[in-house]
């Protein structure tokens, strides 16, 4: 593959070693090209005016200028730059401050491959990405929400014909229900032994019929209607 036809990425963290393994993963993938590294968050403009990569992967801990500083700074000049925050913590609060920033993913630290890659190509592609034990925390608090919600007499939404709900498979509704449970694609497939493609495919059709841009819309939408349950 031609270098300006791969996705260029700007690896932004403190720690060589990190940005050491995370290149040599990228390195692997016929798509991507890592066009520079940075170790801090107030290098980050300059690296994106010199390199205009397509995603920048941006620790959010670091010593000058952190990396939540960093995304809102460059959104601010930057409106369609494409961010994926990464971070060791997983409480939803670091999270929706994160996002709020215009942040388009959120990957913890103890990522496999798999996620890291199938992040960049989501965001690339113009949706979002969480890690799945980020959007795990965020449907359960999201879901204690909605109980309260219930408890204090607000109108339930409930899944009607006009739901898009009617339309997914069998197979679709249990892929929405493993997603919502924060499991990866990978873990999809292993669960309902299918192919990592096919687990695709059908979140590609879900995410068409519910008419949502990602699957952490999916799944949030997925649980304000009650057609998913997380524990």
């Amino acid at each position: 593959m031609d270098t300006e036809q791969k996705v260029k990425v700007l690896l932004i963290d403190d720690h060589k070693l990190f940005r050491e393994g995370v290149r040599r993963i990228l390195e692997f993938e016929p798509e991507f090209h890592v066009v520079a590294e940075g170790s801090d968050g107030s290098e980050a403009e300059q690296l994106v005016e010199d390199y205009q990569p397509d995603v920048i992967l941006m620790d959010i801990n670091m010593p000058k200028m952190n990396g939540v500083e960093a995304t809102s700074e460059l959104i601010k000049k930057y409106p369609n730059i494409k961010i994926i925050i990464l971070s060791i913590h997983d409480d939803e609060n670091y999270v929706t401050h994160v996002l709020q920033t215009g942040a388009q993913g959120y990957l913890l630290k103890e990522m496999d491959s798999d996620s890291l890659i199938e992040a960049i190509k989501v965001v690339n592609d113009g949706g979002s990405y969480l890690h799945p034990k980020v959007t795990h925390n965020l449907v359960k608090e999201y879901r204690l929400l909605t109980k309260r919600s219930k408890k204090s007499g607000s109108n339930s939404s409930q899944a009607n014909k006009d739901d898009p709900l009617y339309l997914l498979t069998k197979r679709e509704r249990q892929v929405l229900q493993l997603l919502a449970e924060g499991k990866s694609n990978k873990a999809v497939a292993e669960s309902l032994y299918i192919s990592e493609k096919t687990v695709k495919n059908h979140v590609s059709s879900v995410l068409q019929k519910m008419n949502v841009k990602d699957r952490t819309q999916a799944v949030v939408e997925a649980i304000r209607k009650g057609w998913v349950e997380v524990g």
